[in-house]
């Protein structure tokens, strides 16, 4: 074949190649964000870890259910666990180059270096932490719920007005705190604890009528945690919705590497996938009116 008609002809095929690549729509999108997250995020990763060809991931001490199984994030059970590991693998790390460590709530929140390439223990992603560190995109949303006694005065509430004459608590720093103050507007100040166990504990002792927790964590509190309590309900989507991500050191380099990961994870299903598989029984609740 003459040289003209060749190039031609290979000119033709190229574009008959990206016609029918074009005819793919989302599919090809959602492969294209896969393969991203599998070589991009991997290639993007590189040399950027606090320890070269290692990740080093936090969760808190301790780490509860139905995030973590059994305070063991290593083995890869329970939400959290496994979407760290799984965007751990997109970025290019094997199981055997992660290393976990852990960090108090408020403690990862504060300004300056950290001990970990990325932290996550239900960090809600706000404008406010957003001035000193950095958070990736989310990988999920939950709504706030509240838990109380099943026979106590706080289970026949059906609204916010409800719940604003009762004695409420939540852990300090914590959307669900905010979520108290600005939403619910309780006629007597909330109680503010130093983390989750402690307010879990003033519930049990029955010092306040109901503690604001996310969904899932109000879930497993009172089927697994203290007994006799019960989700009185949650609020809807939009009326202090949390949307969680991992947290990394002001302006890490790490960010788009594991922006692309979660996006490559969302694309194949993965956060579907472990989100029926861990949080699925832990999300139904009467909905609460504001």
């Amino acid at each position: 074949m003459p040289r003209r008609l060749l190039l031609s002809f290979l000119a033709a095929g190229s574009l008959l190649v990206a016609a029918c690549g074009g005819d793919d729509g989302d599919d090809a999108t959602a492969a294209s964000a896969a393969g991203a997250g599998t070589e991009g995020s991997a290639s993007c990763a590189a040399g950027k870890t606090l320890k070269e060809g290692a990740l080093t991931i936090a969760t808190g001490d301790p780490a509860f259910e139905p995030w973590v199984v059994g305070d063991d994030p290593e083995s890869g059970e329970g939400f959290e666990a496994a979407v760290a590991y799984a965007v751990a693998e997109r970025m290019g790390f094997e199981k055997e180059a992660v290393t976990w460590v852990r960090t108090g709530f408020d403690e990862a929140i504060q300004p300056g270096p950290k001990t970990f390439d990325f932290n996550l223990q239900q960090f809600s992603i706000s404008e406010e932490r957003e001035q000193v560190v950095s958070f990736s995109a989310p990988y999920y949303a939950t709504n706030q719920a509240v838990v109380g006694f099943a026979d106590s005065p706080a289970a026949k509430a059906g609204s916010a007005a409800d719940l604003a004459k009762l004695k409420l608590g939540a852990a300090a720093g914590t959307t669900s705190l905010t979520f108290i103050e600005q939403v619910i507007e309780p006629d007597s100040a909330p109680y503010s604890y130093n983390d989750n166990a402690d307010a879990k504990a003033a519930l049990e002792s029955k010092q306040i009528d109901a503690i604001v927790l996310d969904l899932p964590t109000a879930f497993y509190v009172s089927a697994v945690e203290i007994e006799g309590t019960t989700v009185i309900g949650q609020f809807p989507a939009g009326d202090g919705t949390d949307e969680f991500g991992l947290l990394f050191e002001k302006d890490s380099p790490l960010v788009p590497c594991a922006d692309e990961a979660i996006a490559a994870l969302e694309a194949d299903g993965t956060l579907d996938r472990l989100t029926d598989e861990w949080l699925a029984d832990k999300t139904g609740a009467k909905v609460l009116t504001v």
